[in-house]
């Protein structure tokens, strides 16, 4: 076969052969929450933290390739009280004075099936790592949604030491929710 019909022919055969799967490049996009929620005395209380930031490389057809960061800033987290919200940035609990982000990254993921997955990682807090696991739904289209939530245990982290480690007070077991919508990296 002369040079030209064979470069044509290798040209169409890549073509025609479907290329492999590779995780897609996503940023936060604005309508994103990450928020807590736990019990001080029997009583529900709620947080967030407004100023979180999220990196995503994913593909369900394919998660060999999918990464996730966070980076969250530990002075903005607010329960909208000034009372616990002074004593959570204090010493005592986040210490954002001394430990002024957590970042939370995950590269292992697992299809669970139903359209869920999970987001094996590690959490960094007040100077500790601990593995976290994110449970998640996925939504594609023009604007992704990753929707999920972990629970995370505070005294593992140093989280509300000395007086507040009473579990009777302050349960040990805090619940994460996250939504973060996407947009391309580029």
């Amino acid at each position: 076969m002369p040079l030209a019909p064979r470069f044509l022919f290798a040209a169409a055969l890549a073509v025609a052969m479907p290329l492999s799967a590779s995780a897609a490049d996503y940023v936060q996009a604005a309508g994103s929450s990450l928020a807590f929620a736990g019990k001080y005395q029997g009583e529900v209380f709620t947080g967030t933290f407004p100023d979180f930031r999220t990196t995503l490389a994913f593909d369900p057809a394919d998660l060999t390739g999918a990464k996730l960061e966070v980076t969250i800033p530990i002075a903005t987290a607010t329960t909208r009280n000034d009372d616990y919200d002074g004593e959570m940035r204090g010493a005592s609990f986040f210490d954002a004075a001394r430990f002024a982000q957590a970042t939370y990254t995950a590269t292992r993921f697992r299809d669970l099936g139903n359209g869920r997955y999970a987001a094996d990682g590690e959490l960094a807090l007040r100077g500790v790592r601990k593995p976290v696991t994110l449970t998640f739904t996925w939504t594609p289209g023009p604007r992704p949604l990753l929707s999920g939530r972990a629970t995370v245990r505070r005294l593992d982290f140093g989280v509300g030491g000395g007086e507040w480690a009473d579990t009777g007070t302050i349960p040990d077991e805090i619940a994460v929710a996250t939504r973060v919508y996407l947009k391309p990296a580029n």
